[in-house]
């Protein structure tokens, strides 16, 4: 049995959104699946591209073979670098198991701190 890392493709009509799974390669692309260890979605700016690393990593170990696009999405987040050269490339996050890390809560544009001019406050009455 040859295991294949491939994109299945979820979504509506002219709206893709692909799960990276782990499947038998002579099952159909929508078909039965292994496992399931992403998802990609092209339709974002830029592409948003979540991985589970450990999973991921450990099927490449034990012989699964990603497809052309699969290798390039992989590549993307730095797993197949990985994988090939056992060192992460410089630049990539290496912590927590998803290679997409969430961005934390941004600042509003035009948000109003409270700032106390010098001199001014409690402080400056004693």
């Amino acid at each position: 049995m040859s295991v294949r890392i491939r994109l299945r493709r979820m979504g509506a009509r002219k709206q893709p959104f692909y799960r990276v799974v782990v499947a038998d390669s002579r099952s159909p692309r929508d078909g039965r699946f292994l496992d399931t260890i992403g998802t990609y979605n092209p339709r974002t700016e830029p592409a948003e591209i979540r991985i589970d690393r450990e999973k991921a990593l450990a099927w490449l170990e034990s012989g699964a073979e990603p497809t052309d696009t699969a290798r390039s999405v992989l590549s993307q987040v730095g797993i197949w670098q990985r994988f090939r050269t056992g060192e992460w490339p410089a630049g990539s996050a290496t912590e927590g198991p998803l290679a997409a890390a969430d961005p934390g809560p941004a600042e509003a544009p035009g948000a109003v701190t409270d700032e106390v001019p010098a001199g001014e406050g409690p402080a400056a009455e004693e």
